[in-house]
C-alpha cells in the first residue's frame, strides 16, 4: 500500500485530515479503484455518490466521481445526504455507492464510506485493501497520464424517496408527541424536516442549520457532553423525548423526558421486541458490548440472539449470513434487514417514536423493562502494548469464562467485561456491566488497575 494511503485507509472506511492526509488526488485514485472493484468500469454500470456538509466534501466528492468516470463508470450524484440516505439510494437503485463523510470526526477531517450494489459494505477485508493496492500506483503517475472522465454524470433528487422508504417501514401513529431534535449542524438538519416533518409531531429543532464547521458542539452524541443542550431543552419545553444525531446522521441517541440518556442497548432491546412481534422467532444481532439484557429479552420474546464483533461491515455480513431481521450496537448504530441490512439512525428514531406514540406512558417508563443492569460506558486507556495487557487480564481472570470473539470478554453470573483494542490508536476500550452499581464499580476498578499498571 502506498505510504500516502496508510494513514487514511481504516478497518471500515477511509478517513483523514484534509488536505494533508486526504486530498483530491487520493480521492480520485480511490474512485478509479472503486469502479474496478465493484465492476462498473468501461461502461458496465453506474454508482451513486453523496456527501455531507463539510467544506471539503464537494471537492472530495467531485474527485471521487471523476475517478469513477475516468474508468468509464457512470455517476449518479444525490448531493447533500446522510449516510443512511446514501445506503437507501444504493439499495433502491441497486448500484454501488460512495458517501463522502468523516461521520462524527472534527470539521477538518473527511472520508469515504463505500458499498456495493444493495448497500453491501466494503471494509478492509471485503475490498478496501484491494482498492488501496490498486490505487497505490495511480498516485505516482505523471499528471499527463491521468485519464479524462468518459462516464456520464447525472444529478438525482433522492430525499423524498428516502423519506417515503423510512416512513413506510416504521409508521408512527397514535398520540401527538413533543420532540426535541439536536442535529449538531450535521446531516440530520437535512433529513429531519423531510422525515419527521411529515408526521403529526411537535418538533423543536436544535442546530438544524447545516454548517460543516459544527459551531455549537461536535456532532458526536457518543460523547455525552455534547448532549447538554438537548437535555436542557427537553426539560425546558416539557418534551416527551429528545433525539441527537451524529454528523452523518447514521447514529441516533435518545434522551427521556427527564433529559436522561437512554442507553443504546436499551433501544436495541426495544426495537428487537417490536420486530419479534412482527416476525416471531426471528434472529436478532447484538455486539459484544451490548447489555446482557438484549439477548435475555430476545430469548424471552421467542427470538434467537446472535452475538457479533463490533463494526458495521462485520455485522452486516452476519445479518446476511443469518437472515437476522435487526441488529444493534451499543455505539448507537442500528441495522435493519428491511433497509438493505444497513444502519439508520432515523429508522431507529422512528421505531422509538412509534413505540411511545402507541402508549400513554413516558419514555422512562417505557424503557424500564428493557434496562436491567448497571453499565460503565466505554472507558479508554492508552497503553504501549495492547496484546500484552490482554494476556495479563486473561491470566488474572483465568478462573472465569472467557472468549475472544472481539478482544477479551470475561463473564460471570453477576458481571462481565470486554476489553478491545482500538483499530487506529494505542488504546484499550473497556466496557463493564454488573448486576448493580456496586458490582459494576468494583469490577471496573479491578480491571482498570490491571490495564493501567
Amino acid at each position: 500500500m502506498h505510504a500516502r494511503l496508510r494513514p487514511v485507509v481504516k478497518a471500515y472506511d477511509v478517513r483523514g485530515r484534509v488536505p494533508d492526509q486526504l486530498d483530491p488526488a487520493i480521492a480520485r485514485a480511490l474512485g478509479e479503484a472503486f469502479a474496478d472493484e465493484v465492476g462498473i468500469s468501461e461502461g458496465r454500470g453506474r454508482a451513486v455518490v453523496g456527501r455531507d456538509v463539510r467544506a471539503s466534501s464537494p471537492e472530495v466528492a467531485g474527485a471521487v466521481a471523476d475517478g469513477i468516470r475516468a474508468r468509464g463508470g457512470d455517476v449518479v450524484e444525490i448531493g447533500l445526504a446522510s449516510t443512511d440516505m446514501l445506503y437507501c439510494a444504493s439499495g433502491v437503485l441497486d448500484v454501488p455507492g460512495v458517501m463522502v463523510t468523516a461521520s462524527h470526526n472534527p470539521a477538518a477531517d473527511n472520508g469515504l464510506k463505500l458499498c456495493r450494489a444493495g448497500a453491501r459494505p466494503i471494509g478492509l477485508s471485503s475490498g478496501l485493501a484491494a482498492m488501496a493496492e490498486a490505487a497505490s500506483p495511480l498516485l505516482d503517475r505523471d499528471p499527463a497520464d491521468v485519464p479524462e472522465p468518459t462516464g456520464t454524470l447525472e444529478s438525482l433528487e433522492f430525499l423524498q424517496t428516502y423519506a417515503d422508504t423510512l416512513l413506510g417501514l416504521a409508521p408512527v401513529e397514535g398520540r401527538r408527541l413533543k420532540v426535541v431534535v439536536d442535529a449538531g449542524n450535521g446531516m440530520a438538519g437535512h433529513t429531519v424536516p423531510a422525515v419527521l416533518g411529515r408526521l403529526d409531531l411537535e418538533v423543536i429543532g436544535l442546530y438544524l442549520e447545516l454548517d460543516g464547521t459544527f459551531p455549537n458542539h461536535e456532532a458526536n452524541p457518543l460523547d455525552h457532553s455534547t448532549l447538554v443542550d438537548l437535555q436542557a431543552a427537553v426539560r425546558e419545553h416539557g418534551a416527551d423525548l429528545g433525539l441527537a444525531f451524529d454528523g452523518d446522521a447514521d447514529r441516533c441517541f435518545v434522551v427521556d423526558e427527564h433529559g436522561d440518556v437512554v442507553a443504546p442497548s436499551t433501544i436495541t432491546a426495544l426495537v428487537a421486541a417490536r420486530h419479534l412481534l412482527q416476525e416471531p422467532g426471528a434472529t436478532i444481532l447484538h455486539n459484544v458490548i451490548c447489555s446482557r439484557a438484549v439477548p435475555e429479552i430476545v430469548s424471552e420474546r421467542g427470538g434467537v440472539p446472535v452475538r457479533t464483533p463490533v463494526g458495521h461491515s462485520l455485522i452486516k455480513a452476519e445479518m446476511a449470513r443469518t437472515g437476522a431481521v435487526f441488529g444493534g450496537e451499543h455505539s448507537g448504530h442500528f441495522y435493519f434487514r428491511e433497509f438493505y441490512l444497513a444502519d439508520s439512525g432515523m429508522l431507529a428514531a422512528l421505531h422509538v417514536l412509534a413505540a411511545l406514540a402507541e402508549t400513554e406512558t413516558t419514555v422512562s417508563a417505557l424503557m424500564e423493562e428493557y434496562s436491567r443492569y448497571s453499565a460503565s460506558g466505554e472507558i479508554n486507556s492508552r497503553v504501549d502494548d495492547t496484546d500484552a495487557v490482554l494476556e495479563r487480564l486473561s491470566r488474572q481472570y483465568a478462573d472465569h469464562h472467557q472468549d475472544r470473539l472481539d478482544g477479551l470478554t470475561v463473564t460471570t453470573d453477576d458481571w462481565w467485561f470486554n476489553v478491545r483494542a482500538s483499530n487506529t490508536e494505542p488504546l484499550l476500550r473497556l466496557n463493564v456491566e454488573g448486576a448493580d452499581d456496586a458490582t459494576m464499580e468494583r469490577v471496573r476498578d479491578e480491571v482498570l488497575a490491571v490495564v493501567r499498571a
